[in-house]
């Protein structure tokens, strides 16, 4: 259980070793991928200066995905949660008017 893995993720023609539990390891290197991904997009369509810009683009970018993501989710929990009150409501004048 204590077991860590050893790993190196390269982001950015850097290399970062990582002790990390091996349920991780998936989602990290997915993670790097899509990091990567996303820097080569900017530098193909930017005037780029160095790594460091592409770099905070990125984070905005993921940043900003996250966030939407939380946004759209809370209007959808909203949602559920007003369709549930709405069906309680109606189980509740159901129960109600059919109890003899």
């Amino acid at each position: 259980m204590g077991d860590k893995l050893k790993i190196k993720i390269s982001i950015a023609d850097r290399v970062y070793p990582l002790n990390i539990d091996p349920s991780q390891e998936e989602g990290l290197r997915k993670a790097a991928k899509n990091i990567e991904k996303v820097i080569k997009q900017f530098e193909q369509n930017y005037a780029v200066r160095d790594k460091q810009d592409v770099l905070a683009m990125c984070a905005l970018q993921f940043a900003a995905q996250t966030e939407q993501h939380t946004i759209n989710n809370s209007g959808e929990v909203e949602e559920a949660t007003k369709k549930l009150e709405d069906l309680t409501a109606l189980l509740d004048d159901h129960l109600k008017n059919n109890v003899h």
